[in-house]
C-alpha cells in the first residue's frame, strides 16, 4: 500500500518551490495562515505545521504580531572550471565564510587513491567543513590532498580555512576543475544538523577533480548543498 504525504509536508514543499522559483525573495512576508489555508483548503493548523518546518529549515522566521517572513533564497553557485567558494558568494553579494570540521591524515581509499593518481596505500590529507553564507550554512564538504606533495597542508588550512591560500602556499599558482558529478541525495542525520534543515531533506552532491596547470590532481572535493539553500549553474570556463 502506498503511504500518502502528509498534506503540511506538501504544504511545506509548495512553498519551497514558491521561494526557490522567486514567487517570494528574501525579506518578503509570506501570504497570512488564513490566506494559505484557503490556498491549498486545509485548516490553518495544517498550515501553521507547514510554515513551521520551514522555519526549522532556516528558510523562514516568524515576527510576532507581524507575520511570517523568507529568511533566505537559494544562491546561485556556478560549476565550471574555476570554481572558488569565497569568490562565487562574494560576487553573488553574500558574505562566506567556512567552519573547520575536521583535519586528518589518513590511506587514501581505492577510489579517492585512483582519483588523485597515488599509489595503493598512499597518504592524504582530509579536510572537513562547514560553507556558510550570511551565518547560515549551505553546504558539507570534504577536501583530499596528496600528503607527500603537500606535507604541511593541514598545519597551513589550520592557520587560514582557504584552500586556495593554502595551494598558493605550496606553489600552486593556479588550479581548475577536470570533472564534476553531481547527484540528488537525501540528508543523513548528522547532514541535516550540520546544515540545520531536516532529516532527508533532499540536498545535491557534487564530487570534483581539480588539477594544477601541469594536468596533475591536486584537489579531490566532495561537497553537500542544502538543495533549498543554492542553485548550482553550469557557468563559462
Amino acid at each position: 500500500m502506498t503511504r500518502r504525504t502528509p498534506i503540511w509536508k506538501a504544504i511545506a514543499t509548495s512553498l519551497r518551490s514558491d521561494i526557490i522559483e522567486g514567487t517570494y525573495s528574501q525579506g518578503d512576508k509570506l501570504p497570512t495562515e488564513a490566506v494559505l489555508a484557503q490556498r491549498f483548503g486545509v485548516n490553518r493548523h495544517t498550515v501553521r505545521q507547514a510554515l513551521g518546518a520551514l522555519a526549522e529549515d532556516g528558510i523562514v522566521h516568524a515576527r510576532r504580531g507581524a507575520g511570517v517572513f523568507v529568511t533566505t533564497t537559494p544562491t546561485d553557485y556556478p560549476i565550471g572550471r574555476r570554481v572558488r567558494f569565497h569568490q562565487n558568494l562574494t560576487a553573488a553579494g553574500r558574505a562566506p565564510a567556512k567552519k573547520v570540521l575536521l583535519l586528518e591524515s589518513r590511506v587514501a581509499h581505492a577510489s579517492e587513491a585512483e582519483a588523485l593518481e597515488l599509489e595503493s596505500g598512499a597518504q592524504v590529507h582530509v579536510y572537513e567543513g562547514l560553507s556558510l553564507t550570511e551565518n547560515q550554512p549551505v553546504a558539507l564538504f570534504r577536501s583530499l590532498f596528496p600528503a607527500a606533495r603537500f606535507p604541511e597542508m593541514l598545519t597551513q588550512l589550520r592557520t587560514d580555512p582557504s584552500v586556495t591560500a593554502g595551494l598558493a602556499r605550496f606553489g600552486v599558482a593556479d588550479y581548475t576543475r577536470a570533472s564534476t558529478r553531481v547527484n540528488a541525495k537525501l540528508a543523513t542525520a548528522t547532514q541535516a544538523l550540520h546544515l540545520r534543515i531536516t532529516e532527508n531533506a533532499p540536498i545535491l552532491r557534487t564530487i570534483s577533480v581539480n588539477v594544477d596547470l601541469d594536468g596533475r590532481p591536486v584537489e579531490l572535493g566532495r561537497t553537500w548543498f542544502a538543495g533549498d539553500k543554492v542553485t548550482l549553474t553550469l557557468s563559462d570556463p
